[in-house]
């Protein structure tokens, strides 16, 4: 017998909210993609949450026909440690955004990940503040115009793989908005992963900060503005008649220009490993930068070790075994105790 929840779609996931996002906004694309992974993953659809904090991007939980949690200003990984550590089965998803992630949640982002829970954290970062009318952002580069820096900001910006990846993240991968076909196959691969899954989905905001990722979201100059991540193939990107590679020697990253037919291998291009224990690796990758090399997109790292909930649940087991199960009425009558009655 098939069961009820492989018979899921996507409008099963969606609800009858307006959404309220400015036309053009990327959040569309991405709300569209995470509802049509949603039914392949199968889970009941009562078994996901989504958390959100505050932003444009934490409406999110409105628009999922799911259960889900619209809690305060940068504080959803702290809300998804709790409820996933006391309901280690439910599928808990964090959706929230540069500011809300990397500013004030900035100290709950890096806890959540070095404690590997078994979450999916999705950061859509547009380098601005878009709620708050296009402040600048932890991510915004330095010298941009915004209604807070009308001089130019002075602040070296958050990248927001690094910062994941300095925290001892275990899954760390980028997404462009408008790239559906590839964010699905990472949302997927971020579910299957066990332990702390971040996301740094590129995301426009046309009113704010417009074609802040033109160069990445054109299909016409993706190819060479962008290096594709797939474990064990090299580093190239570009097209036929223009292939180029990335060499990695001692941390540092150099473009090779490839002639028509070359061997990217034999000529020094590194060769895509999401599997190194070690970070550094990755954080080469994640050095990259416009326009002197292409931006890398994809899964930077995907190693396993063992999730808070998993030693947490093992910590319970052992308590148990050792203390009994325990009784409410038990702890309550511990100690002294005193009873209050009316006068």
């Amino acid at each position: 017998m098939t069961d009820h929840f492989s018979q899921l779609t996507a409008k099963d996931f969606t609800t009858d909210q307006d959404i309220r996002w400015c036309p053009g906004c990327g959040d569309y694309s991405i709300l569209a993609n995470v509802q049509r992974v949603m039914p392949d993953l199968g889970i009941p659809r009562e078994n996901f949450v989504f958390v959100s904090g505050i932003g444009c991007s934490s409406r999110f939980p409105y628009y999922m026909n799911t259960y889900g949690m619209h809690t305060i200003h940068g504080r959803a990984p702290a809300f998804a440690t709790g409820v996933k550590a006391s309901r280690p089965d439910l599928s808990v998803w964090v959706v929230t955004g540069d500011g809300d992630g990397l500013s004030i949640g900035g100290n709950h982002m890096l806890h959540t990940i070095r404690r590997n829970i078994d979450i999916q954290i999705l950061l859509f970062n547009n380098r601005v503040y878009g709620l708050t009318k296009g402040q600048y952002s932890p991510t915004s580069q330095i010298g941009m115009y915004t209604t807070s820096s009308p001089d130019g900001s002075i602040d070296y910006p958050i990248d927001p793989l690094a910062f994941a990846l300095g925290a001892g993240a275990t899954f760390v991968a980028r997404a462009i908005d408008v790239d559906g076909a590839h964010l699905q196959q990472l949302l997927r691969r971020a579910h299957d992963h066990p332990g702390t899954a971040m996301i740094e989905i590129l995301q426009n905001c046309p009113v704010y900060n417009d074609n802040e990722w033109a160069e990445v979201e054109d299909r016409k100059s993706r190819i060479d503005a962008a290096l594709v991540l797939e474990d064990g193939e090299p580093l190239v990107y570009g097209s036929e008649d223009h292939r180029r590679g990335i060499s990695l020697h001692d941390g540092i990253a150099r473009v090779i220009e490839l002639k028509r037919g070359q061997d990217p291998i034999e000529a020094g291009v590194a060769v895509h490993n999401e599997r190194y224990q070690t970070p550094a690796y990755a954080f080469a990758l994640a050095s990259l930068r416009r326009p002197d090399f292409p931006l890398p997109i994809g899964v930077f790292r995907a190693v396993e070790t063992a999730t808070y909930d998993a030693l947490l649940q093992g910590q319970v087991a052992g308590a148990i075994v050792k203390r009994g199960a325990g009784s409410l009425h038990d702890l309550l009558h511990s100690g002294d105790t005193w009873t209050v009655e009316e006068p």
